[in-house]
């Protein structure tokens, strides 16, 4: 049975449940939780997986904080013994709109964080990468108090859209590989039906 690897990153506690910066974490428990799948804490990470298709999916939630998300994804890696083809991180990105997803299967941090630990620990940027859109409306020297915190009204609207399309795309990717799951699921925010229906 194949097996990946799907890390969901953001920063562990209370305190940065449901803020921007932690939007990988939001798609991993979505898919848990729709597949009844239940998380255990173990080393540096919460831990679940799930069965789709006859392919075995690793959730993880690393529990170092986003400056320390390599340290995580090389021992789960290792420990899952996973390819680094079958590996898969999700993030946000302040350079996409909300609702915006896009996958690749490789490429810089983009100035984030967590991927910029995470190519140190690997040792290569050649690794796929889904980001969900948060966008960008802060001012001058308010980068980190926007990721930190929590989107609302029409943004939450379409960040929790993101997330749906996300957990399709993390199958698509598991399923069908990385370049199909690109080429379905890299779009921009989707309308639902229900409004193209009536406009």
């Amino acid at each position: 049975m194949s097996k990946y690897l799907i890390v969901g990153l953001g920063n562990v506690g209370a305190e940065y449940e449901g803020t921007r910066h932690n939007a990988g974490f939001m798609v991993v428990d979505a898919l848990a939780k729709k597949h009844d799948a239940h998380w255990s804490l173990e080393r540096h990470a919460y831990r679940t997986e799930i069965h789709y298709k006859g392919r075995t999916l690793i959730l993880i939630k690393p529990t170092t904080y986003m400056n320390l998300s390599g340290k995580a994804v090389r021992y789960w890696m290792q420990a899952e013994k996973t390819d680094l083809s079958n590996l898969l991180v999700i993030v946000d990105d302040i350079a996409l709109t909300p609702g915006t997803i896009r996958m690749k299967k490789q490429g810089s941090s983009g100035g984030h964080n967590g991927l910029a630990d995470i190519e140190q620990s690997l040792g290569t940027q050649a690794y796929c990468r889904l980001r969900i859109g948060v966008g960008n409306t802060f001012g001058r020297g308010g980068q980190i108090d926007y990721v930190l915190g929590r989107p609302e009204g029409d943004d939450l609207a379409k960040i929790e859209e993101a997330v749906q399309h996300a957990m399709e795309t993390v199958l698509c990717f598991a399923t069908q590989g990385a370049d199909r799951a690109m080429n379905i699921h890299n779009t921009t925010p989707r309308i639902k039906k229900e409004n193209t229906e009536q406009s």
